[in-house]
């Protein structure tokens, strides 16, 4: 978003609220310009679907919350990133429903890097701790970052884990960036802070809210090319969070663990549903060997010599998209590819700077 038309971003913002359905198509209405979406009358923006509530907000401003947030980004590690930025990731904009405004305290060069979620209990055992961490030391120590919420048990676990290792680590708060929930993890928030990334879509002064974890989330999967569960109860946030990543078409991973141990159900709940038995970060690392490849090799490659490395498979469906937007529907009926198996291909020719998605739930050819 060019500096200029972010205030104006951030009436619309806080007016809509986080939730991108409403703001993504007034958006794209009026061509990815803000500042021309506040002028216009609030007869035009009722003919794009929105109520008048929301419009009455739009037409009134947020200029507290507006001025909070820009003074708030002058602080030099704080950083406002928009969804059409460079710094925003790429895999979380593969999502459907993709935060709009991400708040991120730290270091944004993370964002770009290959994620791998850890989640689990916060009641964790001792010996999923420990696990936790191992897995986290060892898997960030092979060049992959841990992304996970700051929660307690096997979250902040995770984040101590790559920190150890010297790794990088990136936390997704449900809460505003001026809070830390749970404060018992506020050492150690700052420390990613330093060391790391903390973000999250919530606005400054947004409290732990119950609803909030749910939709926080969608942004661990989203941000991370697979989700690892360590421990979980059968009726768990954890759960949500894997079974997020399988609709997002990502890996997911789960340790499993004594059958008398009420906190491995969850783990034997998603390995029966087809969930990968991992019992060592080898397990994770060999499963994900092809799409680190290519990861890896985006980083130091010509464009035109990732593009000859790719599989046929990949090169059909490369050429299949071309320069012209299309949608994913179009590509099932010219690839005569699952949607399944479509999401992971268009995946990694996303992470390898191939394509890009554009508005409408498209992708074009780079």
């Amino acid at each position: 978003m060019q500096k200029d038309l972010l205030p104006d971003f951030l009436h619309l913002y806080h007016g809509l609220g986080p939730h991108r359905t409403q703001l993504a198509r007034l958006l794209e209405h009026f061509d990815n310009d803000p500042a021309c979406a506040r002028r216009c009358a609030s007869a035009e923006l009722g003919t794009i679907g929105l109520k008048q509530n929301a419009i009455f907000r739009i037409k009134a401003g947020c200029e507290q919350q507006v001025a909070r947030d820009l003074a708030w980004a002058e602080g030099g590690n704080n950083h406002l990133i928009c969804f059409d930025d460079s710094a925003y990731p790429a895999l979380l904009r593969q999502i459907g429903d993709y935060p709009m405004l991400l708040y991120a305290r730290g270091n944004p060069a993370l964002l770009q890097d290959p994620h791998i979620a850890i989640v689990g209990s916060r009641l964790c055992t001792p010996g999923g701790a420990q696990t936790a961490f191992d897995f986290a030391a060892e898997l960030a120590g092979a060049g992959l970052a841990i992304a996970s919420g700051l929660a307690l048990g096997i979250d902040a676990e995770a984040h101590r884990g790559a920190l150890h290792a010297g790794g990088r680590t990136l936390a997704v708060l449900g809460t505003g960036l001026d809070l830390t929930y749970p404060t018992r993890n506020h050492r150690l928030a700052e420390e990613i802070a330093e060391r790391g990334l903390l973000i999250t879509e919530f606005a400054l002064g947004t409290p732990a809210r119950r609803h909030n974890f749910p939709q926080r989330n969608r942004i661990i999967s989203g941000i991370a090319m697979a989700t690892l569960v360590v421990e979980a109860a059968r009726r768990s946030g954890s759960l949500i969070t894997a079974r997020l990543a399988a609709e997002q078409g990502r890996e997911v991973f789960a340790v499993p663990g004594s059958i008398h141990n009420p906190l491995a159900r969850g783990c034997h709940h998603l390995i029966r549903d087809g969930a990968t038995l991992v019992e060592k970060p080898a397990d994770v690392t060999r499963e994900l060997a092809n799409l680190l490849g290519y990861v890896a090799a985006a980083r130091i490659r010509p464009q035109e010599k990732i593009e000859c490395d790719l599989d046929r498979e990949h090169r059909d469906l490369l050429e299949t998209i071309g320069y012209d937007p299309v949608d994913c529907d179009i590509l099932v009926q010219r690839s005569g590819l699952t949607i399944d198996k479509l999401s992971s291909m268009l995946l990694l020719l996303e992470f390898n700077d191939l394509i890009r998605p554009v508005p409408g739930g498209c992708f074009v050819r780079i």
